[in-house]
């Protein structure tokens, strides 16, 4: 979707309508993916019990987001990885350096209580900055 310089896009969660957000967002060279958690496509939480599977499945959607608006996981300088258990880090991080590991982004994992949804155990937001 497009509006004026903004476009946007959508992954399907059934949370983007209730919430009134977009999974990603362009303005110009620069994109931002929303708080991904890690949904199926029939936005049903996958992966339970596995953090670094449900990661696995957040970057997948982060990757689409980015390519649909004209991005990559090539083009991500920022990201936030959010996890119910900490301990899980080191799991949860090489899946990230499987996704970003050529980009090496600025990267932050946080320990939160709980998300939205108590099976998720991960959930991640990105953002990249297009080559002019």
């Amino acid at each position: 979707m497009t509006d004026g310089k903004r476009q946007r896009v959508s992954s399907g969660s059934p949370y983007e309508s209730v919430i009134g957000l977009s999974r990603a967002v362009r303005a110009g060279g620069v994109v931002t993916v929303a708080g991904t958690a890690p949904l199926d496509s029939d936005g049903r939480t996958s992966a339970h019990g596995d953090a670094a599977a449900q990661a696995r499945r957040c970057f997948e959607i982060v990757a689409r987001a980015l390519e649909d608006l004209g991005a990559s996981t090539a083009d991500v300088v920022r990201t936030r990885v959010m996890l119910t258990r900490i301990e899980d880090w080191e799991r949860v991080a090489r899946v990230h350096g499987e996704f970003f590991g050529d980009a090496r982004p600025a990267c932050t994992f946080v320990q939160v209580v709980r998300f939205i949804d108590p099976d998720w155990l991960v959930e991640v937001e990105a953002d990249a900055i297009l080559k002019d």
